[in-house]
């Protein structure tokens, strides 16, 4: 019976934790519901928990501005959107924000980059640096290259920040 109670408060303990995202995500979404009044844009907001982050997308009508040359608005959204949750809740927030699907547009494109750039380097045997890119863009490049099975680093400063792709050893 000892075993019980630890199962349930680990339960209790993963729920409150959902629930602290969810929650992120209805202040986000309420925020950027309000900014989207004020620009006088159409869109729904759609919100999520993917893992360990709360995800909130805009999606609906053409929303090219709000996401900008290359991400560039829709990274300082999410940094604003982040900070308004952060203001309400006292913690930091990892939330992901993504406008008309351009995350998932983007990070298919950069599983790519990193899967091409692991074939270069195992063909060359040779260190391959790439651009520089976001933290998000970073990410989903190192995940593809350890999915392959090399090892990469990020190197360099904000906001020339990049990838290294390491051959095996």
């Amino acid at each position: 019976m000892a075993e019980a109670p630890a199962a349930e408060s680990q339960t209790e303990e993963s729920t409150v934790d959902v629930a602290a995202l969810e929650r992120e995500g209805d202040i986000a979404a309420d925020y950027i519901e309000g900014l989207l009044d004020i620009a006088d844009y159409d869109g729904d907001i759609d919100m999520d928990v993917e893992g360990d982050r709360a995800l909130v997308s805009v999606v609906g009508a053409t929303l090219d501005e709000l996401i900008g040359d290359n991400g560039e608005v829709l990274e300082a959204l999410q940094e604003l959107t982040r900070l308004a949750v952060h203001r309400t809740t006292g913690n930091r927030s990892r939330l992901m924000l993504d406008i008309g699907g351009y995350r998932d547009s983007r990070r298919q494109a950069l599983s790519r980059l990193g899967a091409d750039a692991v074939e270069d380097v195992k063909k060359s045997g040779e260190v391959k640096p790439l651009s520089p890119m976001t933290p998000f863009e970073r990410k989903v490049v190192h995940d593809a290259v350890a999915a392959a099975g090399l090892r990469s680093e990020s190197e360099g400063e904000e906001p020339n920040r990049y990838v290294v792709v390491y051959p095996a050893e």
